[in-house]
């Protein structure tokens, strides 16, 4: 247990993960009023929130004993909350003002007071990193208020939904919270309580990472519980944090929200204009429309446990004799340069000592193993690659399992744009690559073909996961949920195409496909494909901006 604390401790301790000072003066500005009597930071560090929530009502005419009692902060690591005690005393508040609790403990024994404003930035920690009797009453919590996490949960998940529900009926709510609030699975039922908790949601993002050293994109939420007029949700986006000084909050008020989806759908849609938001609305019910898992079925490609011992590439094989011991497999994207994965693909990533070849000796014991397998395990156990978990469990380390070759690959994560690759060898993949198996009498050529067209890359950006380094993530599910047109009879010239797409030209691949799949063969309009084919490119851009 005290290994793990520690493990936090130095997590928090990250410069990375404490608040700038301009986004807490701004959640300050925009939650606290002449009117506001009680502030609560759940998780309030060395004291940046207690400290500029301070110095707003200063700023407001309230100090002195007029300010005593207004503001409550909460910190488990004891030497933080003793240095957030130091900074709310320079400012004339006693230490009553900070408590050294853990969150979770310190609201479950209180006498569920309620507060006008939550404000604060809670810990980006993955629940199996957290303190064992924290993180299960965490979970009660939130099972108390309906919902169900589960082990994939961060832990800013619950500070946020248990810090909701402690607002008072006018409650303001103004947090930092992960990206990951709009596009991860395990963040769908939160979006769905926020979006009924709250009649109006407010996200600030920033088109720039405004953390340092991580590489984690971090949005401000702003939640009223209760408003006049105007209720729904809106995103607001700034270039940077210097923008947040000319944020008029009279202008955000006066700014148009979108209707809110009570649904579990991600979020990342309300980066779109409600035209927008419309037509992938409508598409989504359209009986033109499949989605990926009508044709196919995706799952993760080969786990080796090791890659620097199982992949190796041409040099290695012929130094270690091993070729008729090895199987060829795609190990990264940048490897799958067309829509087709040839035997001359597959040459020229040999020629060029990428590792390709993944090592499969005989599935039997290693006494009756030919003896250049045997020197090659030798040496693997010699460098430990025999104790790591996923080797460990097998019954055989040296066996990877799961192997099957792939009718065709997709990529797990996308810079540019996605697609899926025909496979014409037999290769399978590592897993930072899909496997993809297609269903009986699928023309698996023209699903290639037809997966490069607007539409389809208009739901892909809002299907997967972009995280600060701009690019997009898909787990097997999210490439199976993607909105693709029924594919038929097309006319697309397949080896032109894939010319194209190692030429690096998309946009004429784009217009070849979209011109005969959507306007010929199924009726679409040039207006709703300039439409997806803008949503596309903002949402792209939007993401490769971050790189």
């Amino acid at each position: 247990m005290q290994e793990v604390k520690e493990n936090i401790i130095d997590q928090k301790l990250r410069g990375g993960y404490y608040t700038p000072k301009a986004i807490a003066e701004f959640l300050c500005r925009w939650s606290i009023n002449v009117d506001t009597k009680s502030i609560l930071e759940p998780s309030c560090g060395d004291g940046n929130f207690v400290e500029s929530a301070i110095l707003r009502f200063k700023e407001l005419g309230i100090e002195g004993e007029s300010l005593k009692g207004r503001i409550k902060g909460i910190e488990l690591i004891e030497n933080e909350s003793m240095k957030a005690k130091q900074r709310a005393a320079k400012l004339g508040l006693n230490s009553d003002t900070i408590v050294n609790s853990d969150f979770f403990c310190y609201i479950k024994n209180s006498n569920s007071k309620k507060y006008d404003v939550v404000i604060g930035n809670p810990p980006f920690i993955r629940y199996q990193n957290f303190p064992e009797e924290h993180r299960a009453l965490a979970i009660e919590m939130m099972q108390d208020l309906g919902l169900n996490p589960n082990k994939l949960t961060n832990i800013w998940v619950p500070f946020l939904v248990v810090s909701a529900s402690l607002l008072k009926e006018n409650g303001k709510m103004a947090m930092v919270i992960p990206a990951e609030l709009f596009q991860v699975k395990y963040a769908a039922e939160t979006r769905v309580f926020l979006s009924k908790f709250f009649q109006r949601i407010t996200i600030v993002t920033f088109k720039k990472l405004v953390f340092q050293d991580i590489q984690q994109e971090v949005v401000l939420l702003l939640c009223e519980k209760k408003v006049d007029h105007g209720k729904g949700i809106r995103v607001i986006e700034c270039e940077n944090i210097k923008d947040l000084d000319s944020l008029n909050f009279e202008e955000i008020n006066g700014s148009k929200v979108k209707p809110v989806d009570h649904s579990t759908e991600k979020w990342t849609k309300y980066f779109l204009n409600e035209d927008e938001i419309n037509l992938l609305k409508r598409l989504k019910n359209d009986k033109r429309i499949i989605s990926c898992s009508d044709i196919m079925k995706v799952e993760v490609g080969l786990v080796t446990g090791r890659n620097e011992f199982f992949m190796l590439n041409e040099k290695q094989v012929n130094e270690w004799r091993l070729k008729e011991f090895t199987i060829p497999v795609v190990s990264r994207s940048n490897q799958l340069k067309g829509i087709t994965f040839s035997e001359d693909d597959f040459l020229f990533n040999s020629e060029a000592q990428n590792s390709i070849y993944l090592f499969m000796p005989p599935n039997e014991d290693f006494e009756v193993l030919p003896k250049v397998c045997q020197e090659y395990i030798k040496y693997g156990e010699e460098q430990g690659f025999h104790t790591g978990y996923k080797t460990r469990i097998r019954k055989r380390w040296y066996i990877t399992p799961s192997l099957w070759v792939p009718d065709a690959f997709a990529l797990r994560q996308v810079g540019d744009y996605p697609k899926i690759i025909m496979n014409r060898t037999g290769a399978s993949s590592t897993d930072t690559i899909h496997r993809v198996k297609f269903k009986e009498n699928i023309d698996s050529n023209i699903v290639t073909a037809s997966f490069l067209n607007s539409l389809t890359f208009a739901f892909s950006e809002i299907t997967g996961r972009s995280y600060g380094g701009g690019v997009l993530t898909f787990e097997p599910t999210e490439i199976q949920e993607i909105k693709i047109p029924i594919v038929g009879d097309i006319n697309i010239d397949f080896l032109k195409l894939d010319s194209l797409i190692r030429e690096r030209k998309i946009d004429d691949a784009l217009n070849m496909v979209d011109e005969e799949l959507l306007i010929r063969y199924h009726g679409f309009e040039e207006d709703e494909l300039k439409t997806l084919r803008s949503i596309w490119k903002k949402m792209a851009s939007r993401r490769t901006n971050r790189k």
